[in-house]
């Protein structure tokens, strides 16, 4: 495992970074308290002291389960958390509907005022079992709050000891050029993989002109990228995948042909598609660090091993001949 500095900061981030959507169960059909505990310390045992959640995922669940998870190790991981999104109360944008873990209908909220966030950081802490966050990034932007006013509200916490650095999701270049203008965040985290690359036009050379990290996430396309799909695959009640546009036809079977164009690269690699992908994207322009979501122990292995895997000049050439030939609907 190698570690890389997050933007201008001294946070060291480890390669790849546990992604804690999963284990939250929310949007994913569930989940296994035990697995994921598992899952954590497989990942904390083998080199990733990286780990990101957010507040919404389980609703409190996954920064519940890694709070246990880095009882006795806490000075040697980073916890990334998030917050921003409520479903508690209506104040902010309205985002969706939402059902829980339980079976509880909810409407989430966008809403990032400063008291707003200040309450959130001390729920979070409790949830996580530590009394600091390395780095806390506002989910979303809320568009009902000024950015400045988000951005006091990580000074407040700064001062207070309770996070260390701050970072931004999911905006884009105007919103980091306006956040950089309230405070020094060093990270925005946003979605990037093979079929979904738009941060390489503008946000990836703006931020590596800035010296801000890019954490990216959904790597794998939330499975689809791992090669383990094939068409009129099963997804559990509550999943919501099969919902969103990659998995939508012909979306769905246009990039599981893609896949198979990877798959003997990855045969010469001795390697599974996952890893090859994973690779791929560390190998990418401005990126810190990949978030990969695991769900069990086996899964967390094979993440790891994508490290050990080392494409040719051909062999990127390759992927990106049949990236450009791949062609998806919006």
């Amino acid at each position: 495992m190698e570690y890389k500095n997050l933007g201008n900061s001294h946070l060291k981030l480890s390669q790849i970074t546990f992604g804690a959507w999963a284990i939250g169960g929310w949007m994913w059909g569930g989940a296994d308290e035990n697995d994921a505990l598992d899952a954590l310390g497989a990942a904390i045992d083998n080199g990733i002291t990286t780990i990101d959640t957010a507040a919404v995922y389980g609703f409190g669940q996954s920064e519940q389960l890694i709070g246990q998870a880095i009882k006795g190790k806490r000075d040697k991981l980073q916890i990334l958390t998030k917050y921003g999104l409520r479903w508690e109360d209506t104040k902010g944008q309205y985002y969706f509907k939402t059902v829980s873990n339980e079976g509880k209908t909810l409407d989430v909220y966008k809403y990032a005022s400063k008291a707003s966030v200040i309450n959130e950081c001390e729920i979070s802490l409790k949830n996580l079992g530590t009394d600091y966050i390395d780095l806390y990034q506002i989910h979303w932007p809320d568009s009902t709050t000024p950015i400045h006013e988000t951005m006091e509200a990580m000074e407040i916490l700064i001062k207070q000891g309770k996070v260390r650095y701050a970072g931004v999701c999911n905006f884009d270049t105007a919103l980091v050029d306006e956040a950089l203008k309230s405070f020094p965040i060093i990270s925005d985290q946003v979605p990037y993989s093979m079929v979904n690359r738009h941060i390489e036009l503008e946000l990836v050379p703006y931020c590596a002109e800035h010296n801000i990290g890019i954490l990216a996430y959904s790597p794998l396309q939330r499975g689809l990228l791992t090669g383990k799909m094939a068409k009129g695959y099963h997804f559990n009640h509550g999943d919501t995948r099969p919902m969103t546009g990659y998995y939508r036809e012909p979306n769905f079977s246009r990039i599981l042909d893609f896949i198979e164009t990877i798959r003997p690269i990855a045969q010469n690699h001795k390697a599974t598609v996952g890893q090859v992908v994973i690779n791929w994207t560390l190998q990418q322009p401005g990126i810190t660090s990949a978030l990969v979501g695991a769900r069990n122990r086996t899964q967390v292995m094979e993440n790891i091993k994508a490290l050990e895997v080392s494409l040719s000049m051909n062999d990127m050439k390759t992927i990106h001949k049949n990236l450009n030939n791949l062609v998806l609907d919006k």
